[in-house]
């Protein structure tokens, strides 16, 4: 195994799920090359404790004061060194072989990207299964036919770091109101190849249905990110383009990998 992984977390004041998330990956069976916490917090004096718990846990502590987690993501990717750059969140738990699984994934099937499921450690017995697999599929029927492709999750996935040195002008990373892993799946386009490896699985917290309003807020920032992308190719070409490989609707412009 000798591609070098490069882990990006970006964080807004949650030290508390950092540690967690840092713990997490001290115990991977196969370590990371390096270990970038974003923190981004806004102007001002840097949040002392997300940068203690971050260089305590072994990582490279860098600072973004755009706020939002795309530009976040993308000055973790822009910064890093390795061959593959795998994204977690702070609250993100990888299972221990989540390192391992993520270089035979792209390497071994030849993939630009991969991602996983996750479960809701938060949300106990029924209530998390029914949760996660609504989640799931609500991502992977709704906003995957909407791009024509695997959408990406950024609790819990990596892509080559040639291919982000292709699509990052595609991605809108200056933007607070996207969502960056969905931003860059769109900018990766419906030929690009996009894997889900249930080995990927991650636990996070139920933030998301934490209430009515988180719930209303990820859905609006969505669709946002979703209608950014369709004022390049709209849903249904997309779709057609991915179903068929590119001989219907094919865009090279809009589409950087193929």
């Amino acid at each position: 195994m000798t591609a070098a992984v490069s882990v990006i977390i970006p964080v807004l004041d949650d030290a508390r799920a950092l540690a967690g998330c840092l713990a997490a990956l001290r115990a991977q069976t196969v370590r990371p090359t390096e270990i970038i916490v974003v923190d981004n917090a806004p102007p001002g004096p840097p949040d002392p404790t997300t940068a203690e718990v971050a260089r305590t846990g072994g990582a490279r502590v860098i600072r973004e004061i755009r706020p939002g987690v795309a530009a976040a993501s993308a000055a973790g990717y822009d910064a890093a060194r390795g061959t593959i750059l795998a994204r977690l969140d702070a609250d993100s738990r990888p299972q221990p072989d989540w390192i391992e699984v993520i270089v035979s994934e792209i390497d071994d099937r030849g993939l630009h990207a991969v991602t996983g499921p996750g479960r809701f450690y938060d949300i106990p017995g029924v209530r998390g299964r029914i949760a996660a697999a609504a989640y799931h599929w609500s991502l992977t029927l709704g906003v995957g036919a909407a791009m024509g492709n695997v959408p990406l999750w950024g609790s819990t996935m990596a892509l080559r770091r040639e291919v982000w040195l292709r699509v990052r002008d595609r991605t809108h990373h200056a933007d607070p109101a996207v969502h960056d892993d969905l931003d860059l799946a769109f900018a990766l386009g419906p030929l690009a190849r996009i894997g889900w490896s249930r080995n990927m699985e991650v636990g996070v917290e139920g933030r998301t249905f934490g209430s009515v309003r988180a719930l209303s807020a990820r859905v609006r920032r969505t669709l946002y990110t979703c209608r950014l992308h369709w004022d390049r190719q709209s849903a249904g070409e997309r779709l057609l383009c991915g179903v068929t490989r590119g001989r219907i609707f094919h865009k090279p412009e809009i589409a950087l990998v193929s």
